[in-house]
């Protein structure tokens, strides 16, 4: 529900924005002017001031010698400004038809427009070609430019002029009509006798005879004052005016003009020079006030602008901020991670001398009849000489213990314990097991015969304290299972050459993972404090300032999710407990020595690249739809193409790291669309989860089973050593006192183990 709701906000603020800035681009087509014989012969060959209110049809003009400049398209917080000035400096008015938009945002403009004595007039809410809206959006880009100027400057404006308009005599019937409408709102027309067209910016000297009027006529003449680079119109201005006054031009205001064109009617009907039948108007008030309630819808007008202009610039570093992350994270990649992998791949490359000392592998199992049987075999018929493997039941109900137990592999133990979580299932087999090198395998998972061997050998060094492997997804006929397999590929292990570069691996994963017994001791064993166990004990392990690796060459298979439900409950669980993780280990920033350095990369590193950047990439999507319905098709599909090529590249690097078939990179841009946006939806609601200190339950996956790899026959059948059922273990490691004896009650282990369950190899040698 938060992430609908966020994301109708975030639709509803861009449609706002679009329409604010008037980006539906079917709005701005320039039409032709079309039949006129549907236009009086008045109208079509009379005055540029059209008045169609009451019923009439009329024209006027402004008495001769008289200019008023008029100025489209503003305000302009850079240009209208330096309109004013050249006004003021040479004593004149003008009229300035204004968009509501621009009035919303710079209302301090227009209220100095109308302190320095010019009009205001209405030039639409959005700019767009009038003739292409329904009745209703025309009304609606007249109304909402007056509620804007209303609240900017306490005033009303009886004038309008439409965007793509020219002269009388270009007025067709489709623009008729909607000169009617304007008068039916009351309000007077306003066309232009001469273009300066400054818009075009051909020259001061060409704008200035643009702008002549012939003889001693009068002239409403169109500047701009906002719509690009104004620098000739303002230098036009400046010899224009004084020119023309000293020629005996006044400039006024269009109303102003009107007015004394009606007065000077008046007087030639009162001194007998005009026929007593003309019919003398009442002049216009200029800059009349508003009514209170347009001051206050204009208000909420305002700030509703403002607002969307405020989200879309959030909006906007946002998307800069995820642009400069991307490339940073795929820079980050493809310099360290291929280093990574060139150091492994050279003939030279060694963890050291050879590592055969036995291993425990450990397998905590909840009803994971499917696969448990692959799984142990796999395990079990390794190729490393001492293997052995402890299954850890955690109170399942399908018989899971009893599919190990009917394999009678000598190498294999099963122990039952009362249902009680992962972890405690993982430190139970840790406390059981025999041996120093600790292997953690989850029951769905099947190992190749040289996994094993291969994921101890960098213990080889004795500072590494755990080793990540390989995960494959073993399950890839389906389409959410191949997005899984690009993902694991792409996101996984290649993120993990990347953080073993930086010594700064937040994970090893569960379904293969080698540690060492004194490093899981010194960290307390495997936390039930996170739903994220594997993350929560290697981070406590780089914090201790043990070296985590990852094995290339180690591979596991995992049966990933068939469904996006099911993949949608594992994703959620994983994000949760990464988070919780991440919340645990936030001291580490403040330490010194490893601890610190840990903090102040790792968590940094995966707060930016494993949180941050997955959340903020739908910014990405949303802009990309945004831009294909308001802006240019060609440029946004352009730019995405390139952001899709960019994971492609890096997609391609990573599947030759792991020499896995290229194929499945077809399916990468379907990816995009569709898995993608649920990873988004489980990172918010990971993070509401999180935030609101909601408590997450373990989901268990519906499994069907990996096949296993052949295996050579097993060995002769020889009686199991096993305890059915853990012993109890107060505390670990066990005192002499607490050493378990055979009568004691059965249960599960409670602490974490520090030192083998079984006497040392010393002392059994």
């Amino acid at each position: 529900m938060l992430a609908s709701l966020l994301l109708a906000l975030f639709v509803g603020v861009l449609v706002v924005q679009a329409y604010i800035n008037s980006e539906f681009t079917a709005d701005h087509k320039e039409t032709e002017v079309g039949d006129q014989s549907g236009v009086p012969l008045s109208i079509r060959g009379g005055g540029p001031i059209i008045n169609t209110t009451g019923g009439q049809e009329s024209t006027s003009r402004l008495p001769d010698r008289t200019i008023a400049l008029t100025f489209d398209d503003g305000p302009d917080p850079e240009w209208t400004p330096k309109v004013l000035e050249v006004l003021r400096e040479n004593d004149a008015h003008g009229t300035f038809f204004v968009v509501g938009s621009q009035v919303a945002r710079h209302p301090a403009l227009a209220k100095d427009i109308v302190a320095d004595g010019n009009e205001l007039g209405l030039h639409t809410f959005t700019h767009p070609n009038m003739q292409l809206l329904a009745p209703w959006r025309r009304h609606l880009e007249l109304s909402q430019n007056q509620t804007a100027i209303a609240r900017a400057t306490g005033v009303h404006t009886n004038l309008a002029r439409f965007p793509y308009s020219s002269k009388s005599e270009a007025i067709d019937e489709a623009n008729w009509k909607i000169v009617k409408e304007a008068g039916q709102a009351g309000y007077l027309v306003v066309v232009n006798d001469l273009d300066s067209e400054d818009w075009q910016r051909p020259g001061v000297d060409q704008i200035i005879r643009n702008a002549m009027p012939a003889g001693q006529s009068s002239a409403i003449i169109l500047f701009h004052d906002s719509g690009g680079d104004r620098a000739q119109t303002v230098r036009a201005l400046g010899k224009f005016i004084p020119m023309m006054k000293a020629r005996g031009y006044r400039f006024t205001t269009v109303t102003e003009g009107l007015n004394l064109g009606i007065e000077e009617q008046a007087a030639d009907v009162k001194a007998g020079r005009a026929p007593e039948s003309a019919t003398v108007i009442p002049t216009l008030p200029e800059n009349p006030p508003a009514a209170r309630g347009d001051v206050w819808r204009g208000a909420g007008l305002i700030w509703t602008v403002r607002l969307a202009d405020g989200l879309v610039t959030v909006v906007a570093a946002l998307f800069v901020v995820v642009g400069l992350l991307t490339i940073g994270r795929t820079a980050l990649l493809l310099l360290l991670a291929t280093r990574h992998a060139r150091q492994r791949r050279k003939k030279s490359w060694s963890w050291g001398p050879p590592v055969t000392d036995p291993v425990s592998v450990i397998v905590p199992a909840y009803n994971e009849k499917e696969g448990i049987e692959a799984a142990v075999r796999s395990l079990a018929l390794g190729d490393y000489p001492q293997i052995e493997v402890v299954v850890v039941d955690d109170g399942s109900t399908d018989g899971t213990a009893d599919i190990v137990e009917s394999l009678h592999l000598r190498n294999v133990r099963v122990v039952r314990v009362p249902n009680g979580g992962k972890p405690n299932a993982l430190n139970t087999g840790i406390a059981l097991a025999r041996h120093d090198l600790i292997v953690t395998v989850d029951g769905d998972t099947i190992f190749e015969e040289d996994s094993i061997r291969r994921l101890v050998q960098p213990f080889a060094d004795p500072t590494v304290g755990a080793v990540a492997g390989n995960v494959k997804v073993g399950n890839r006929s389906s389409m959410v299972a191949t997005w899984q397999h690009i993902e694991y590929v792409i996101g996984f292990n290649l993120d993990r050459r990347l953080y073993e570069t930086l010594n700064c691996m937040p994970t090893v994963p569960g379904a293969i993972g080698a540690f060492r017994r004194e490093a899981l001791t010194k960290v307390g064993g495997v936390s039930d404090e996170t739903l994220a166990e594997d993350t929560d004990v290697t981070m406590a392990m780089c914090r201790e300032g043990w070296r985590v690796v990852y094995e290339e060459h180690a591979k596991a298979w995992t049966e990933a999710p068939t469904t996006l439900e099911q993949l949608y409950r594992q994703r959620y669980r994983w994000s949760y407990g990464t988070m919780q993780a991440m919340w645990k280990h936030r001291r580490a920033l403040f330490d010194k020595g490893p601890s610190g350095r840990f903090g102040r990369v790792g968590l940094p590193f995966l707060a930016l690249f494993g949180v941050a950047l997955p959340m903020l990439a739908p910014v990405v999507d949303v802009m990309l739809v945004y831009g294909l319905v308001f802006w240019e098709l060609r440029e946004t599909l352009i730019a995405w193409l390139g952001m899709l090529a960019l994971q492609l590249f890096t997609a391609a690097v990573a599947f030759r790291f792991d020499r896995e078939s290229l194929k499945p990179l077809w399916r990468l841009p379907l990816q995009q669309f569709a898995y993608r946006q649920l990873m988004y939806l489980v990172l918010i609601q990971s993070a509401t989860t999180a935030m609101t200190g909601g408590r997450l339950r373990w989901h268990k996956l519906n499994r069907t089973g990996l096949t296993a790899q052949p295996a050579p026959p097993p060995e002769p059948v020889l009686p199991p050593v096993v305890e059915p059922v853990a012993p109890v273990v107060d505390s670990w490691p066990p005192t002499k006192a607490e050493v378990p004896r055979q009568q004691q009650p059965v249960g599960r282990a409670v602490a974490p183990p520090t030192t083998p369950a079984v006497p040392s190899r010393a002392s059994r040698d």
